[in-house]
């Protein structure tokens, strides 16, 4: 009669803050790996709710977590305040020859039927990228205090390294200050609302003539370094 040792296999589960920070880092390969036709913004508005909601979404549930999708008295004051502090940025960088060659990324026009589609879907865009960078990545892991406001940035600005010079300078400033405003705010909305209504802002003001002439522009930020 033999006598067989019986041994109990224990899985133990991660903790939220580091399953989050795991998957953050995975998500940000996907996503680079996931390539999609420049001119197709409905195949980019797949790729990143696929990569930015869904995925973080589902660790979220399966943790009884949350990602910073929450809305009060705070949030909306805060929200209200970070979109009348960046709209100033879209305006002036309206001007700027590199940004105006850049933009719109997806094709549009100035016609309201074509226009407002195309600036929900961009909203729609914008909101994903906020639930990923400034949800998954700062609000959804803020028992880790301030600190993680600057866990995304890096990951921000090598996503846009495409982008105009001017926009890779400001990309993780701007990653940050979302960050430090939603953590504040233990919610992503003031980031989601200033990033997508930034975005069709800028497309719009682009398909129309500057409204800060660009030669003004021009010499008011001729001592920064890189191509305007």
């Amino acid at each position: 009669m033999t006598r067989e040792d019986s041994y109990e296999v224990r899985v133990v589960r991660p903790s939220w803050v580091r399953a989050s920070l795991l998957l953050g880092a995975g998500l940000a390969v996907v996503w680079s790996l996931w390539t999609v036709p420049p001119a197709r913004l409905d195949a980019r508005l797949v790729r990143d709710v696929v990569v930015f909601i869904a995925a973080p979404s589902l660790l979220a549930f399966a943790y009884g977590r949350g990602l910073g999708w929450r809305v009060d008295r705070r949030t909306l004051r805060n929200t209200v305040a970070l979109a009348a502090f960046v709209v100033p940025f879209y305006v002036v960088g309206s001007s700027l020859p590199t940004i105006r060659a850049y933009y719109p990324m997806w094709e549009t026009g100035t016609a309201l039927a074509a226009f407002l589609p195309h600036a929900v879907a961009q909203f729609v865009v914008a909101a994903a990228a906020e639930t990923y960078y400034r949800g998954l990545l700062c609000v959804g892991v803020r028992e880790m205090g301030f600190k993680s406001v600057f866990i995304s940035p890096v990951v921000y600005a090598l996503h846009h390294v495409h982008k105009p010079p001017v926009e890779l300078l400001l990309a993780a400033p701007t990653d940050v200050l979302f960050g430090a405003v939603d953590y504040r705010s233990e919610s992503v909305l003031p980031s989601v609302v200033a990033h997508g209504i930034g975005l069709a802002l800028l497309d719009w003001l682009v398909l129309h003539p500057p409204l800060v002439p660009t030669a003004t522009v021009m010499r008011a930020l001729s001592w920064l370094p890189i191509p305007l």
